[in-house]
């Protein structure tokens, strides 16, 4: 069957990186499949690009894929990038396609869920006992949406707790934060209409923000929440202030949106330290997702 690749523009670049993409047809014209190829552009991460391939039911193991991926890949070498990668579920068909596909397995993510709708009072009880906990030194904060101005440049300061953040065999560089990319951020979510609420842990004796946690919510306050970054600066780490943080932003999660359903989170199988955490607080694992990676 011959098969027609039509590159697309994408008007929405970011101060991050922009995405290339193209659309898979076959002679009569139907869409077969498609294939994004987002090329990060930021410091620290010039030379990766992260891939995306859908291929319509019907019409897998018919060699749209394949197109698909070699004119990624190809504009991928075009814009010197050095490593592609590309996320899928466990043994899903883009798994075996991927493996198949020259990708190599660099990480293993597992997602957990926190059930809302589901939390007897005894469990409320215990987050709300976890959050309540005095950690001597420290004092929690929170924010809806942008941080406030007075805090922007010590929450900026304090995204380097993710810079070990466990990535196993990942190529996927070092993020440098700044207030530019902190409002930009919390911009790109509430353009997409979502709600962001974010919990931190205040250093008392200089009030600097020493770690922070990440909740992203739908626009109407229903369905599941998501959980972006969790992180504790490496000198203040070994004082519980993770699950002290999460815990608050479970309890902030119930009370300003009643109607959520849920929580979820996804871990680095080798993070299990975070994994932990989870598990203390109620989290279930639902399915693990998997990171292949490209090296051009």
């Amino acid at each position: 069957m011959p098969i027609r690749i039509t590159a697309l523009t994408d008007p929405h670049p970011t101060s991050a990186g922009h995405r290339l993409a193209w659309l898979a047809s076959g002679d009569d014209g139907d869409p077969l499949g498609s294939a994004f190829l987002r090329v990060f552009t930021r410091d620290g991460q010039e030379h990766l690009a992260e891939l995306e391939v859908n291929v319509h039911r019907a019409e897998r193991r018919k060699g749209v894929g394949s197109r698909l991926l070699e004119t990624a890949v190809a504009a991928a070498r075009e814009a010197g990038r050095r490593s592609v990668v590309a996320q899928t579920d466990e043994g899903t068909p883009g798994d075996h396609f991927l493996a198949a596909s020259g990708f190599r397995r660099v990480l293993t993510l597992t997602y957990a869920r926190l059930a809302l709708d589901e939390l007897g009072s005894d469990g409320v009880d215990e987050i709300n006992a976890i959050a309540e906990r005095p950690h001597p030194g420290y004092r929690l904060a929170s924010w809806r949406g942008t941080v406030p101005e007075e805090l922007a440049q010590t929450f900026a300061d304090s995204r380097r707790a993710m810079d070990d953040m466990p990535m196993d065999d990942t190529d996927y560089g070092v993020v440098s934060w700044d207030v530019e990319r902190v409002l930009a951020a919390a911009k790109a979510i509430a353009d997409r209409g979502q709600l962001l609420t974010t919990v931190v842990a205040v250093d008392e004796s200089d009030g600097s923000i020493v770690g922070f946690t990440e909740l992203v919510v739908p626009g109407d306050g229903k369905g599941d929440g998501l959980h972006y970054g969790t992180g504790v600066l490496p000198e203040h780490r070994g004082h519980g202030l993770g699950r002290w943080m999460k815990a608050e932003s479970i309890r902030v999660a119930r009370t300003d949106h009643p109607e959520l359903a849920g929580l979820i989170t996804d871990t680095a199988d080798s993070n299990t330290h975070m994994r932990r955490i989870n598990d203390a607080l109620g989290y279930v694992p639902t399915h693990k997702a998997l990171e292949y990676q490209l090296d051009l």
